[in-house]
């Protein structure tokens, strides 16, 4: 028996539920194992947990409609229900017509989803609470997850946003770093501060990172926490172990979202310590709610050489690979 609590807030009741609660009636019908209770702004789900996940999922897609679209006809919420409303319709104006617009800049420019992998990410966010995006340099990872997340704290889908990097050292030393403690730590997060720096204005970015509304941390803070009711980020998670995979993906609470990013190409642990996240990759990818999404060279948003440059270090890779082969007598 399973059972999740969301809260529901900045949304008219009336709409949401419909008059006589004929919405959440319809809702009820759509899902028949699913025990459905709403108590001013908590919807309760209770009952087999893969029932009670997917109404759950349903229900947010529901609420995210409202929150974007200020409105939910009774004809949408049957044709979202039948699974016949696409993520570009579900989305909503915040597609911007199907363009794949994920949201907009603190400039007032559009976020997109620009290739067909980083388009799949965003609709694997949506139905999925655990999301693994493997690819190069340049595909756009890190970009899309910040942007998705952002856009779930706006639409009030979530309270926070926990973004998280392993400190590995990429070559250089961690400890001959000048200053304190986060002063060492900042350059490990400086891209996660970027993607936030474009993305929201300098003061309302400053609101959130003081009152902790989105935290930037090393991965081994996240130690001991419950993470719920937040977009949580992992980033350049090839250089995570699995026992730090382990710890990070068992802090989930049941109302958070979670999108791990990783290059395994780009792996900068030692040489006698696996990687965390293909061992995850292997491992858990069959669950019902966890999927993986690949992206490769043809997703590269960089400067035009980056993708030629992948190709190249691809092709000497499998070149190594076959000479390291034992050659057959």
């Amino acid at each position: 028996m399973s059972e999740i609590v969301l809260t529901v807030e900045d949304i008219d009741p009336l709409e949401l539920f419909g008059q006589n609660n004929s919405k959440l009636n319809l809702f009820r019908k759509a899902f028949p194992e699913v025990v459905v209770t709403s108590r001013g702004q908590k919807i309760k789900f209770s009952g087999k947990k893969k029932a009670t996940q997917s109404a759950k999922d349903k229900f947010e897609q529901m609420v995210r409609i409202l929150k974007e679209q200020k409105t939910l006809p009774m004809p949408v919420l049957e044709s979202l229900l039948e699974g016949k409303i696409p993520f570009q319709a579900e989305t909503g104006g915040s597609t911007g017509g199907g363009d794949h617009v994920i949201m907009y800049n603190s400039s007032g420019k559009p976020i997109k989803a620009k290739t067909k992998n980083q388009q799949k990410m965003v609709a694997a966010s949506e139905v999925n609470d655990v999301v693994f995006a493997v690819g190069p340099a340049g595909t756009g990872k890190t970009y899309t997850a910040v942007a998705l997340a952002v856009r779930a704290l706006k639409n009030s889908l979530v309270k926070k946003i926990i973004l998280t990097r392993p400190a590995v050292e990429a070559g250089e030393s961690l400890g001959f770093l000048p200053g304190d403690l986060k002063e060492k730590i900042d350059p490990y997060l400086r891209p996660l501060y970027d993607a936030l720096d474009d993305m929201i204005q300098i003061e309302k970015l400053n609101y959130f990172m003081q009152n902790r509304i989105i935290e930037v941390a090393p991965l081994a803070y996240m130690r001991g926490r419950t993470l719920d009711n937040a977009f949580i980020i992992l980033d350049e998670a090839q250089n995570a172990t699995e026992t730090q995979i382990k710890m990070f993906l068992t802090r989930l609470g049941p109302s958070a979202k979670c999108i791990v990013t990783g290059d395994l190409s780009q792996i900068d642990l030692p040489r006698s310590v696996h990687s965390g996240f293909k061992h995850a990759i292997d491992v858990l990818g069959h669950l019902e709610g966890i999927t993986t999404i690949r992206l490769g060279a043809e997703d590269v948003v960089r400067h035009r050489l980056v993708r030629d440059i992948i190709i190249a270090f691809e092709k000497d890779a499998e070149k190594r690979k076959e000479a390291s082969k034992p050659k057959a007598e």
